[in-house]
């Protein structure tokens, strides 16, 4: 599908296993959350725009780029803030809006609790961050109020999708851009992803309910 990319790297596949695995702990899963982040951040931003300067090595000068946008990174609280901490290590310049969703259990639909935009937003790209892309609609409502805000390029990246989040995104913000690390089945009768990880958030935090 246009517009939407599933990694093919050995390493992403490699690290989506141990992010599948209930046995790994907190601790390393916030780690392998952003080390996937980097990766896939990679991929996602080969093509923004850049301009040639002018750099003084210590021996001589060298012709350069650098990147022509500024960059804000739109992580959706909670689970999302892994994947910023991934992404500043890669553009340690960029701005971080944090947007606040959860999802009603009984409707599926995402409620927005916290929004943390600037005054003046003069970034030309948002990254939105969400380790999931479950039914879409928290990636959806964060998009709309981005490009309702004035954010011309929108770009999503997630860690495990199902294909009703990816149609969802896609039909409501046709332009934006995903990347993934990996593309699941489906939705169970709850909205989780099958097969998928689990609470992505749970996960992170260590905040998963005792069986």
């Amino acid at each position: 599908m246009q517009g939407v990319h599933v990694s093919s790297h050995p390493l992403v596949a490699h690290h989506v296993c141990s992010l599948r695995d209930p046995a790994t702990k907190p601790s390393e899963f916030r780690r392998v959350v952003r080390h996937l982040t980097r990766l896939v951040a990679v991929e996602a931003t080969a093509n923004l725009p850049t301009c040639d300067v002018r750099v003084s090595t210590p021996l001589a000068e060298a012709i350069g780029r650098r990147l022509a946008d500024t960059i804000a990174i739109v992580p959706i609280l909670r689970a999302g803030l892994g994947m910023a901490d991934g992404l500043l290590e890669l553009i340690p310049d960029a701005q971080v809006w944090h947007i606040g969703l959860y999802r009603d259990e009984a409707t599926l639909e995402p409620k927005e609790y916290y929004n943390k935009l600037p005054p003046k937003l003069d970034a030309s790209v948002a990254i939105v961050v969400d380790p999931m892309l479950a039914t879409g609609g928290s990636a959806l409502r964060t998009c709309q109020i981005l490009r309702a805000a004035g954010i011309p390029r929108l770009v999503f990246v997630g860690l495990i999708a199902s294909p009703q989040g990816i149609e969802a995104l896609r039909a409501g913000v046709p332009d934006v851009v995903i990347h993934v690390a990996a593309l699941d089945d489906g939705l169970n009768d709850v909205g989780y992803i099958l097969p998928g990880l689990g609470d992505a958030g749970d996960r992170q935090f260590a905040t998963q309910p005792a069986e």
